[in-house]
């Protein structure tokens, strides 16, 4: 799968476009630490990726690099967020404000990164009366409405696996187009709506496999 530059005229691929973002947050830390000019060696180290998969990645956005001296850290952590959209203003919702609705309501990364929380909702009319984060938790049912006011477009779906579905169909019908989503469970979208799943289970899965083949070639 590809993906489209901001500019409209290149074709990203996804697997360099799940990487911006790590780039990015490599970036940041360079310059939390005063530097200002780093070698792809160095960024890639950063990020964790090899240099020659950084230097491939980076040609899809243009030529940000000078040979022999290397990435001014500021512009190109600019022209990164400029591509991934971190330099506008997005709004998004929360649809469960159970525990980890909480977390993530509760989390400081969203404003740095460009992603402003409208909306709390939950179905539970329990939590009518509650706030996270300084934000009022709103019913369900407002959520056509808090979409419409503040041009919704990103979603995030914290509920259990078997509201999941209602609640994208109900979030595509408000006229959100990316939906990311916490439920374990494949999700049922039109074309045009992009979802992104964050399944911790089966990441610790991963995890407990690697755990696995280490003890086994320690034998």
């Amino acid at each position: 799968m590809t993906a489209r530059s901001s500019d409209g005229n290149r074709d990203i691929p996804e697997a360099t476009v799940a990487r911006l973002p790590v780039y990015l947050r490599a970036l940041v830390a360079l310059t939390d630490q005063g530097i200002s000019v780093c070698s792809s060696e160095e960024l890639a180290t950063a990020a964790g990726v090899n240099s020659a998969k950084l230097r491939k990645d980076l040609s899809y956005l243009g030529s940000y690099g000078t040979r022999g001296v290397g990435y001014d850290v500021d512009y190109l952590r600019y022209q990164i967020a400029r591509e991934i959209g971190g330099t506008q203003d997005w709004p998004v919702v929360i649809v469960g404000i159970g525990n980890l609705g909480h977390a993530l309501a509760n989390f400081s990364g969203f404003r740095s990164r460009g992603f402003r929380v409208v909306g709390l909702l939950d179905a539970d009319p329990a939590m009518a009366e509650a706030s996270v984060a300084g934000i009022p938790v709103r019913p369900f049912a407002d959520l056509p409405a808090i979409a419409a006011e503040h041009g919704v477009a990103i979603g995030v779906i914290a509920v259990p696996a078997v509201a999941a579905q209602s609640v994208a169909d109900a979030m595509v019908d408000a006229g959100i187009s990316s939906i990311l989503n916490f439920a374990p469970i494949v999700l049922n979208v039109p074309e045009g709506v992009d979802v992104r799943k964050v399944d911790l289970s089966i990441e610790l899965q991963i995890l407990a496999y690697h755990e696995q083949r280490k003890a086994v070639q320690a034998l």
